[in-house]
């Protein structure tokens, strides 16, 4: 009965998990490196499934270009800009800033997609707004030295790109709603909008003068990760994602998904041995809070 919103949750679950991963192969090879590597690996993940499955005459030829559009905003924008906001950042606030896609597709659901918004659900979503600027805020304490807690840069450079990140998936989802509504597989999708993405890396990578070539030599170790990141988070987490966004509506789907910033706190207490400082439990407990009132009303 909740197939699409629990959906929504496994998304949330495999990018908190694939966050906290990203951090340091994203850190050694750049945000543009590490992305370029972690994408080839996606490609072949999913184009491998839907070889197996078949599952290509799903797909309508007449929504390539909604497609074509939707992978160039969505995954190709903003999983680049999200690896820049992760590398300024680190993954917790990362993950806090791009949980803005929940109101921001809510809102552009209610004004493109005519989907309504009740007071409950624009009371939920003020609440994930809330969570979110107060985790930025209060979420660190001083005696916190993890180099995961550090800020590199000018914190409205990295609040900046992390806004943008969220946006950018916010109209992807948006644009990609009547593709998954047709009944087209999402797995097929995920592998069209993901190879969009590849390319445009792929020409970024290789420009004239190579103004974004690696950071530091590849190895194995980095490999692994990359490829391990590209699995859960695009190729199971955004499958899951575009799954839901088949049958759930748009600003549930994406605030349900925005548990991310709670689900990490665990993981990441757990990887640092450092407990978050109660700022960052309060802002995830605003997102949750938001998610329940946006998913009960």
């Amino acid at each position: 009965m909740f197939l699409f919103e629990v959906a929504a949750l496994g998304a949330a679950a495999t990018w908190a998990v694939g966050g906290l991963i990203s951090a340091k192969p994203a850190a050694h090879l750049g945000a543009i490196g590490f992305n370029c590597v972690r994408m080839r690996f996606v490609v072949v993940f999913l184009g491998i499934f839907v070889l197996v499955t078949g599952t290509w005459n799903t797909v309508d030829s007449s929504h390539a270009f909604l497609i074509f559009v939707s992978g160039f905003i969505g995954i190709f924008m903003g999983d680049t800009l999200l690896f820049l906001t992760l590398n300024r950042m680190g993954p917790r606030r990362t993950a806090i800033l791009f949980a803005m896609n929940a109101p921001m597709s809510a809102l552009l659901g209610w004004l493109f997609l005519h989907e309504e918004l009740s007071i409950q659900s624009v009371i939920g979503i003020a609440c994930v707004l809330v969570g979110v600027l107060f985790a930025i805020a209060f979420g660190k304490r001083k005696d916190q030295l993890h180099k995961w807690e550090a800020i590199k840069g000018p914190v409205v450079i990295g609040v900046l790109f992390g806004t943008l990140a969220a946006l950018s998936q916010s109209v992807g989802s948006i644009i990609i709603r009547p593709v998954m509504a047709s009944g087209a597989d999402p797995v097929a999708i995920s592998l069209m909008r993901c190879s969009i993405a590849a390319i445009g890396l792929l020409v970024l990578f290789y420009l004239p003068g190579r103004p974004f070539k690696l950071a530091n030599p590849i190895n194995k170790e980095i490999v692994a990760v990359a490829s391990l990141s590209g699995l859960l988070g695009m190729g199971i987490g955004m499958t899951l994602i575009l799954y839901a966004l088949s049958g759930g509506e748009v600003g549930i789907v994406s605030t349900l998904s925005a548990t991310t910033p709670a689900m990490m706190l665990p993981v990441l207490w757990w990887r640092t041995k450092e407990f978050p400082a109660l700022g960052a439990w309060i802002g995830a407990g605003l997102v949750i809070m938001g998610c329940a009132l946006i998913f009960m009303s």
